[in-house]
């Protein structure tokens, strides 16, 4: 989005005269709210039909929230986890108890890094089957205390390096979908930024699955895609909207049950807000999914991936 850098440089202005106006004691309100009314014309302008590459440039944008970031603002009492009690810890995805509204959860959030040191300890937010292991021992302790699950979805993928080979990382990614498909305790899942394959869907089988507005999920990269189909990476923009990666899309095939909405721009452009409307949507569905006695809550559980997908039989046509 070439004009995304008229609105930052309209928005450092806004900043520096709101600066001078407490400073220097001169009266500048009618012109910053000229400029503020300008600046939300042209963010509307631009952001008010987003095509699906647009998105997932918002959804790998470096100041888009982490899950850090809503655990910070969304839970209190946080405390983590660490371990598989096998191979050893993964920063990659972090687990740990909470409380949300004084309610106790589980929580399982995967985390990216934003500086070169943050980004080679979390493996880019790619997990490792130590991660996957470790997430699997939090879900045992959520149903042993009958606590709900609650993931953050953000990882372009599982790490698909010789180690992860070495721990068996396909082994690692089916044993969670198992455990999660029969977890006999609520689930909810949330793709804050990139769902990437089955690095996403390891921590993601769950009764309720959100997305922000900008997010993406998908069993693919937009580049790995375009590599494969047509062994042209740059046919990325193609293979993006053939993906149907979006949350729009993926709520009209019901992959997703809610898009939660975003700031205009994408959620770094008020962290505080999109992680006051992942709150309530998450007390909302919390509520929902806990008044669901166990036995109807496993079985909608296993009818809702049954039936996920769409397609035609030549007698169909």
């Amino acid at each position: 989005m070439s004009d995304e850098r008229t609105l930052d440089l309209l928005e450092a202005k806004i900043k520096e005269l709101r600066e001078l106006d407490k400073t220097d004691g001169i009266n500048l309100s009618t012109e910053i709210a000229r400029l503020e009314k300008k600046l939300e014309a042209l963010r509307e302008e631009l952001y008010a039909n987003l095509s699906d590459w647009e998105r997932v440039k918002i959804a790998r944008h470096p100041k888009r929230p982490y899950s850090l970031d809503y655990i910070r603002e969304v839970f209190t009492d946080f405390y983590e986890l660490h371990g598989d009690r096998l191979a050893g810890d993964d920063r990659a995805l972090l687990v740990g108890l909470a409380r949300l509204d004084d309610r106790p959860v589980v929580l399982l959030a995967q985390q990216k890094g934003r500086s070169t040191q943050e980004n080679k300890e979390r493996y880019f937010g790619m997990t490792r089957p130590q991660g996957y292991r470790k997430a699997r021992r939090a879900m045992s302790l959520a149903e042993r205390f009958s606590f709900p699950v609650i993931s953050l979805i953000d990882t372009p993928g599982a790490y698909p390096g010789l180690e992860s080979e070495e721990l068996n990382i396909g082994g690692a990614i089916a044993e969670n979908l198992l455990a999660m498909a029969n977890l006999r305790v609520p689930t909810i899942a949330v793709v804050i930024g990139e769902g990437g394959s089955g690095g996403a869907l390891a921590i993601g089988v769950a009764d309720r699955v959100l997305m922000l507005e900008n997010a993406i999920y998908s069993v693919i990269s937009p580049e790995g895609a375009a590599t494969i189909l047509w062994k042209e990476k740059e046919r990325m923009k193609e293979a993006t909207a053939a993906l149907k990666l979006t949350a729009p899309r993926l709520l009209d095939l019901k992959v997703v049950d809610e898009v939660i909405p975003e700031p205009l721009g994408g959620a770094h452009k008020d962290s505080h807000k999109t992680a006051s409307s992942l709150k309530e949507s998450l007390l909302r569905h919390l509520a929902e999914v806990s008044d669901i006695p166990l036995k109807k809550l496993l079985a909608a559980r296993y009818q809702r991936y049954r039936s996920l997908g769409r397609y035609s039989t030549l007698n169909d046509q």
